[in-house]
């Protein structure tokens, strides 16, 4: 049963009251309390504390709240609190989520704003997923490719090596799970994420958009299903949950209770260090590599990362501004870079795990293969459906793939067309 979302609530109609909302607004007051909002925990303490206390000292008598949600629900989150009175005035949005926002006049324009934030330095694809009718709403934040991590000891232990090939990646999982008695790759029910990668290199598409501008949603063809199996082989090798989501998946690795995990990039400072900052027990086993493609090479990976917007509902938009220049500065950019994520600047991308040259380097050949979901405003409504997170627990319990790929099918079309 489809669930109805509450970001079809936003319409038209509403975009239009909030775009007059914030055209019409009185004159904003030259203090207030900033309302920014960061989500999970991808954005580090020190990042954190560089934006307080430098909006801070820049605009004496303003205050700036950090506040934190959560990824699960953001969507509907998101929906309810930027149309209403009490909106945040800069949030955090996952790339794939903001052509929705932008599209329904959630986000102010900052096209006057485009050259100062950084120009064509910005990462260009998270540009075009903050852009709407030739307008700029929400600045790339930061990106990140997935990296696969390993324990070198459980590898050598198995007798297998790094893999060159995605099939070598599935056979290695399965002599990783039987000579070591833990996951051989750790991958729990709802991650979607990690699966992407084994349909797009067997040739496979979530959906595509056809000449009439109507979606053809693709996990059943034979290709994508091909990759579903694979998806299949590697979960039978988990004891990851499967109706789990990914959120903190590095802490069992960590622990050694797998022997491989595909993660964000960014996932590496949690590995090698504890939430008190101790290392770990895997910290001297770590290894990295990217994920093999079908042929060789490295594969086509999700570009996870985020977007950057101010609310169109804002009480405070010049100071909002002010924060989001912050963001994007180079020494903000910078301490996110050195924690692993890549930076919303293209000339600061060799800042990225600064600490580790060797991971920088993986990021950057997994980052070359990146790509993204399809580009619809309708795609947030497929998240928040929890469409694909269904369909991979149902993999995940053993279903028969080509079935449930069909189902999935039907139910991202209705949201794509609708």
């Amino acid at each position: 049963m489809k669930r109805k979302l509450a970001l079809a609530a936003l319409g038209v109609a509403s975009a239009v009251a909030l775009a007059g909302c914030a055209s019409g607004a009185p004159a904003e007051d030259s203090t207030g309390d900033i309302r920014v909002w960061l989500v999970g925990a991808d954005t580090p303490q020190d990042a954190r504390d560089y934006l307080k206390t430098t909006f801070e000292e820049e605009n004496p008598g303003s205050t700036l709240t950090i506040e934190e949600q959560q990824w699960t629900g953001l969507v509907d989150l998101l929906t309810t609190s930027l149309s209403g009175s009490d909106s945040p005035d800069v949030v955090e949005v996952g790339n794939t989520q903001a052509p929705a926002f932008t599209s329904a006049g959630a986000f102010l324009d900052l096209s006057d704003e485009y050259d100062a934030l950084g120009g064509d330095d910005l990462l260009p694809g998270f540009v075009a997923a903050g852009s709407y009718d030739g307008k700029f709403y929400a600045a790339p934040y930061y990106s990140g490719s997935r990296v696969v991590f390993y324990n070198q000891a459980m590898y050598e232990a198995a007798g297998v090596s790094v893999p060159t090939t995605l099939d070598e990646y599935v056979s290695n999982a399965e002599k990783l799970k039987a000579a070591t008695g833990v996951s051989g790759v750790y991958w729990p029910g709802k991650d979607w994420y990690n699966a992407l990668p084994f349909i797009w290199e067997n040739g496979g598409e979530v959906a595509v958009q056809n000449s009439d501008g109507s979606w053809d949603a693709q996990l059943s063809s034979d290709a994508s299903v091909a990759g579903l199996e694979q998806v299949q082989a590697v979960m039978n090798t988990s004891t990851a949950a499967k109706d789990g989501d990914e959120s903190n998946a590095w802490v069992p690795f960590r622990e050694e209770q797998a022997a491989t995990l595909s993660a964000p990039s960014w996932a590496y400072w949690s590995i090698v260090a504890d939430e008190d900052q101790k290392p770990t027990a895997l910290t001297d086993n770590l290894g990295y590599f990217a994920l093999p493609g079908k042929d060789g090479g490295a594969a086509q990976v999700f570009a996870g990362g985020s977007n950057i917007a101010v609310s169109a509902k804002s009480a405070h938009p010049e100071l909002a501004k002010k924060a989001l220049a912050i963001m994007l500065s180079d020494d903000y950019q910078s301490i996110l870079a050195a924690n692993g994520l890549v930076p919303a600047k293209v000339s600061l991308g060799d800042k990225t795990a600064g600490a580790t040259p060797e991971l920088a380097a993986v990021i950057a050949e997994a980052a070359a293969n990146a790509k993204l979901t399809p580009a619809s405003p309708k795609w947030a409504d497929v998240e928040a459906a929890q469409i694909l997170q269904d369909l991979f627990v149902q993999i995940a319990n053993g279903g028969d793939v080509a079935s449930l790929a069909a189902d999935a099918d039907q139910k991202i079309e209705a949201i794509l067309n609708g």
